[in-house]
């Protein structure tokens, strides 16, 4: 499932190369058949994105709700405006890039400080260009096919198509596809939490912070709970455990306040790094070739997550992999207590 990066990373390709245009709707495969029609000639006025959902607005006071679930994609086609995050990953905007970034391609002359923080900006300018590009968690990417024909022929089933004169955007398997009124919107908004790019981070973090204290749900748990803190999925919550070094099955109520700000502290700088790189680097203090490496390798970015039985990078015990609420955690029983 899509983790906060990626949505907000989608909502941004929409800024750059749907809004402000107006698009032809159309639903090739019928399920969504009545909403595209009330959609075609209007013109896209803006997008949001809120933790794992994005908001398309159009004209006449109509939103598009779209929650891609766990294996929904949007797929662009045409003049695409693009960054070196994207193209490199074959457009593939998912929860770990597993393909990675090439950030020599990137940029002829990339800098780095130790912890990497400057690349975000030498990761490269945006740039147009002619080709395919896929938002998704999705591993494999998309084939190469002569793009000569437009609009680009429809594969597979697609719900929604969104045309414009240069651009094609195609919606695949999403969770939820629905138009809402501006109240709806709001509505659907109110029942998220807090979002580090979306709200204001202090008040954020106090809203956070209060939910979390008077909970005795493990924290584990409480950090994937759209309702408590929005965006974080599978990924972010076990790196965010292990920097915090908590044990993931700590009551919230028995976090200490402290802990419980410094991670909120860490979701909005780590979010930040997401959208920016196009990945979930949760990595800190590596050396230039060491952040080159993690970049291109999800192997060599993250702490704890998807290294089940490995040694642990700090105390040597081996990765615990156990099921929380039917969804895998991975944690380090040494350091974490």
């Amino acid at each position: 499932m899509p983790e906060g990066h990626s949505v907000h990373r989608i909502a941004r390709q929409f800024d750059r190369n749907i809004v402000g245009r107006r698009v032809s709707a159309s639903s090739p495969q019928g399920r969504f058949a009545e909403g595209a029609a009330l959609l075609d000639g209007r013109e896209a006025a803006s997008v949001r994105a809120v933790g794992k959902q994005m908001f398309l607005e159009f004209d006449g006071d109509l939103w598009l709700r779209v929650h891609l679930g766990m294996y929904g994609a949007w797929d662009f086609a045409g003049e695409i405006l693009v960054d070196p995050t994207i193209a490199s990953a074959n457009g593939r905007m998912g929860q770990t890039n597993q393909r990675g970034t090439d950030l020599a391609a990137a940029s002829d002359s990339p800098v780095f400080d130790m912890a990497g923080e400057n690349s975000l900006a030498s990761i490269g300018a945006p740039r147009r260009a002619r080709g395919r590009v896929r938002m998704s968690e999705q591993t494999r990417g998309l084939d190469e096919e002569d793009l000569a024909d437009w609009p680009p022929p429809v594969v597979g089933q697609v719900r929604l198509r969104l045309l414009t004169d240069t651009t094609c955007a195609d919606l695949r398997g999403p969770t939820a596809c629905e138009l809402q009124s501006p109240d709806q919107v709001q509505a659907t908004i109110a029942k998220l939490g807090p979002d580090p790019l979306v709200d204001d981070p202090t008040a954020g973090e106090e809203r956070f912070t209060a939910i979390v204290r008077r909970k005795p749900t493990p924290i584990g748990l409480l950090l994937m709970d759209q309702s408590v803190v929005s965006g974080i999925g599978n990924v972010y919550r076990a790196e965010l455990l292990y920097r915090a070094l908590l044990d993931p099955h700590t009551p919230g109520k028995l976090v200490p306040e402290g802990v419980v700000r410094d991670i909120w502290r860490d979701w909005v700088r780590l979010l930040r790094i997401g959208v920016q790189t196009g990945q979930m680097m949760t990595m800190d203090d590596l050396d230039a070739e060491a952040y080159r490496r993690a970049m291109a390798h999800r192997d060599d970015r993250h702490w704890v997550y998807h290294r089940a039985g490995l040694p642990c990078r700090v105390c040597g015990t081996e990765i615990v992999l156990e099921e929380m609420a039917s969804r895998k955690l991975y944690w380090c029983p040494s350091c974490q207590k």
